[in-house]
């Protein structure tokens, strides 16, 4: 069997509101978790505790990943106000001489 190989390039990565998306998605998670807490007996009776249990792990790996894009979110923020500060650098051009 031959190796694949692509026909194209991949396409650049869609950057959006991924903090606000995935926070609002753990929300949704715990919503549909508290909204089965009061149906507990019924899914108990029908073997089906794991729907309650699954959006209660949905929750809590939101989270987790609430976090984790938080904190990429400041680096990718960090690195695009340190980019201009090492082009400078690299360019010999320092900072602006004061006037006054």
């Amino acid at each position: 069997m031959a190796k694949w190989t692509a026909k194209h390039e991949a396409p650049e990565p869609l950057e959006g509101p991924i903090v606000a998306t995935v926070t609002g998605g753990t929300i949704t998670w715990f919503a549909l978790f508290l909204v089965q807490l009061p149906f507990y007996g019924w899914f108990a009776e029908r073997d089906l505790l794991w729907w309650v249990w699954c959006c209660a792990a949905g929750g809590v790996l939101g989270l987790i990943g609430v976090w984790y894009v938080r904190g990429r979110d400041a680096a990718l923020k960090r690195h695009a106000a340190a980019a201009p500060a090492a082009r400078d650098e690299e360019s010999g051009a320092g900072p602006a001489p004061r006037t006054g």
